[in-house]
């Protein structure tokens, strides 16, 4: 069964910095592609960064430059280094993992991440 535990988050004020983990249990993590999404109260939850199994990844336009994700496959790990946060950034913070066969993807239960003065 695929488990995603996210951990890192908390309140940050502007301009700081944090680091999300993930540790993902119960499938061959470095055979798939890794991603966050956040989302917000009303809004749907939407792509941040994804990193492939060959360590391609990909960038919100928002978050590029200021964001960097990357995995450590020895220890079942991505990470989401996140500088220079604003209060756009304030959301819940969720890993997505892999999706079965049967079409049914496995996310993480989500982290809060506020960015305030």
């Amino acid at each position: 069964q695929v488990h995603l535990v996210e951990s890192g988050g908390g309140l940050v004020q502007p301009g700081g910095s944090l680091t999300l983990s993930c540790v993902a249990s119960g499938y061959d993590f470095s055979a798939y592609p890794m991603a966050w999404y956040r989302q917000t109260p009303g809004e749907e939850r939407e792509l941040v960064a994804r990193i492939s199994k060959a360590f391609l990844t990909t960038y919100k336009h928002s978050v590029e430059g200021r964001f960097t994700i990357s995995r450590d496959n020895a220890n079942n790990t991505v990470y989401l280094q996140m500088n220079g946060l604003t209060v756009e950034d304030t959301a819940i913070y969720y890993c997505k993992g892999p999706t079965s066969t049967l079409g049914v993807t496995s996310w993480g239960r989500g982290i809060q991440v506020t960015v305030s003065s």
